[in-house]
């Protein structure tokens, strides 16, 4: 059974427990987690114009969330380097990466992207709504890595907490106590 959060992996021995103790990974801005842990569950919450790229590999029971706040590492190269989960071009192929580590393939994996929203009033601007910004960054670095989006749950200007299920790949997005979508 493996986890990895963040630059953090720890694998623990499967001594095949009757019932798997699961745990709530919350991913914080800039940071994801990924799991084969069917009990586990990964969260994120105040998802304002930040993007959520939800994956889920049905055959290798593996999820991962990646919470990430900006489109591009060339904003803030030292930021980059310390905290990559940040940008959608170099926290998108970390989080690929670490859901491969763990049995994952590119072509069974399915993904959705949550998030993207207008949440102030700059946002409202032509010249900086980075939640759209943010969504064409995270969709085109998915595509160079040649993995397929299934769905989306973006834009409008609400916050979004979003989970998923490791056991089932189940999404859910809430906003306060309003369920929004079940993916």
């Amino acid at each position: 059974m493996s986890v990895q959060i963040g630059t953090l992996s720890v694998r623990t021995a499967a001594a095949a427990p009757p019932v798997a103790v699961g745990r709530r990974l919350v991913v914080g801005i800039g940071d994801f987690a990924v799991s084969d842990n069917p009990a586990d569950s990964i969260v994120t919450h105040a998802l304002g114009s930040c993007i959520a790229v939800c994956l889920f590999d049905p055959v290798a029971r593996v999820a991962g969330l990646l919470h990430l706040l900006l489109p591009e590492s060339r904003i803030n190269p030292t930021r980059a380097q310390q905290q990559p989960a940040t940008f959608a071009d170099t926290g998108v192929p970390l989080l690929l990466n670490a859901a491969y580590r763990l049995g994952a393939h590119k072509q069974r994996c399915v993904v959705h992207l949550l998030g993207g929203a207008d949440v102030t009033s700059l946002a409202n601007s032509t010249n900086f709504n980075i939640g759209r910004r943010n969504l064409l960054a995270a969709r085109n670095s998915l595509w160079r890595s040649g993995v397929l989006i299934k769905g989306e749950e973006v834009g409008g200007s609400v916050v979004r907490t979003v989970s998923i299920d490791v056991a089932r790949g189940g999404i859910q997005v809430t906003s306060g106590r309003e369920m929004l979508a079940q993916l």
